[in-house]
């Protein structure tokens, strides 16, 4: 499981509420966070230049490769912008056969600067403004079409109930199928038998289909995000039950 975001976007914060979560909802998993403190670099010097990230990148590799296997559940808690090396990380997964995911902890600029200086003003660890301003700039947005991007879940640091979904969602491959995944909304989708991925691609294009022949038909749209999510929910248990 990969986390990623800008600098203080509130991942490793984050990244503690999982941890919690998977320990409580898979007890015969080691979970192991994998980050720049635990290989004893520091955070400033491990991003001061491109050596530098090089060399964190090519430790952390390696302590994830070692870690891999089906009793483990790995975090590696860092910013992760390197499309080549998240593709790395990628392949590894794939050769041990185990699950692989991506967590984003979506932030704006201006909260990821405040948070900063506010742990600066507590005297905790925080990054310097050259490393931060860099690492900011080099920042690439993710594409789920990318096999090294997805799946992919996304956070807001300041709401709740992201990791609950997140662990539902991963457990298929440990515990079996699901009876139903909550997208924290009240509405379930209902799970009765094994959905591939290809399907629910194809499913989602039909949908976003169907809602452009609704807006150019005149009829109403979702007032707000929730509503639409509520409606695809509704289109895919209406969908997955008629197959």
């Amino acid at each position: 499981m990969l986390k990623l975001r800008q600098p203080c976007s509130g991942k490793s914060k984050a990244g503690l509420c999982l941890v919690e979560a998977l320990k409580e909802s898979w007890s015969n998993q080691t979970v192991r966070v994998n980050d720049e403190a635990s290989c004893h670099l520091d955070r400033n010097q491990s991003y001061a230049n491109m050596p530098a990230g090089k060399n964190l990148r090519g430790v952390l590799r390696s302590k994830v490769d070692r870690s891999m296997s089906k009793d483990n559940t790995i975090i590696v808690d860092s910013l992760n912008n390197i499309k080549g090396y998240m593709y790395e990380l990628w392949c590894l997964a794939r050769a041990a056969g185990i699950r692989y995911c991506v967590l984003n902890c979506d932030a704006d600029e201006t909260h990821c600067r405040k948070w900063k200086e506010e742990r600066r003003e507590k005297d905790e660890d925080a990054y310097d403004d050259k490393v931060f301003e860099d690492l900011v700039r080099r920042f690439e947005t993710l594409d789920r079409r990318n096999r090294w991007d997805s799946p992919l879940f996304e956070l807001w640091p300041r709401r709740e109930g992201g990791d609950n979904a997140i662990v539902e969602a991963q457990s298929q491959a440990l515990v079996g199928p699901l009876n139903g995944v909550s997208v924290g909304l009240g509405a379930p989708i209902n799970i009765s038998r094994s959905i591939g991925l290809p399907e629910l691609c194809r499913l989602r294009q039909t949908f976003i289909k169907l809602i452009g022949k609704t807006s150019l038909s005149g009829r109403l749209l979702p007032s707000d995000a929730n509503s639409a999510k509520r409606m695809f929910v509704d289109y895919l248990n209406r969908e997955l039950e008629n197959a």
